[in-house]
């Protein structure tokens, strides 16, 4: 008997119109030609992220006490391709976008991305969209994590992502490719109580 070869169903791509169709109360992108979805973020990943924006905003877009040279938009929808990314916050040199796109997709690569990691949103930042970012050829990766209070430096190699720093609670963070300033890392959780000072000697032993 001749058996027939199995029929193989291939999920089709997800399409922009897909995309348009979910609701609006949850952030949609298209990865790997799949829909995926999240909900809007808790209020400590709103707050790590408006913290960020407005330190390298104020230096690196206006220029005040940095270089200016820069522009910045919270959660650009990119298209990449058959790709659409959605990251918290996206930075470009301005001889590279010397005019603001019209349309809703941007499809010049960003200089800078900056992922804000949240439990339903980890899976995908740290995978996938590594990728897609690094397929797309944007030059400087940041992960900042408000729970545990830390953040990320990578740069672009040609095959990989080089971690170039760690920082976490208060540290003073100087990194590519904003290192003409200086910041603490502790203004992205401004409501979150300061690191416990260790005991000294003395102390412990009484």
């Amino acid at each position: 008997m001749i058996m027939a070869a199995p029929v193989i169903l291939k999920k089709p791509s997800a399409t922009y119109a897909d995309l348009e169709a979910v609701p609006p109360n949850l952030v949609a992108e298209i990865l790997g030609g799949e829909l995926v979805t999240h909900p809007r973020p808790l209020p400590r990943h709103g707050i790590a992220g408006s913290a960020l924006g407005t330190v390298v905003g104020s230096s690196f877009q206006f220029g005040i006490s940095g270089p200016g040279g820069w522009i910045f938009i919270d959660e650009p929808e990119l298209h990449f391709g058959r790709d659409v990314v959605v990251p918290d916050l996206a930075g470009w040199k301005r001889e590279r976008m010397p005019s603001l796109p019209e349309q809703v997709g941007i499809t010049i690569r960003p200089d800078w991305v900056c992922e804000i990691i949240s439990p339903s949103t980890a899976k995908h930042d740290r995978t996938i969209k590594l990728e897609i970012y690094h397929r797309a050829g944007v030059a400087h990766l940041w992960y900042v994590d408000p729970a545990y209070r830390t953040l990320e430096v990578f740069k672009r190699q040609a095959d990989r992502w080089l971690l170039l720093a760690s920082f976490a609670g208060a540290d003073a963070v100087r990194a590519e490719p904003f290192d003409a300033i200086e910041f603490s890392l502790a203004v992205l959780w401004p409501l979150d109580p300061p690191a416990a000072e260790p005991a000294s000697p003395s102390s412990a032993s009484d």
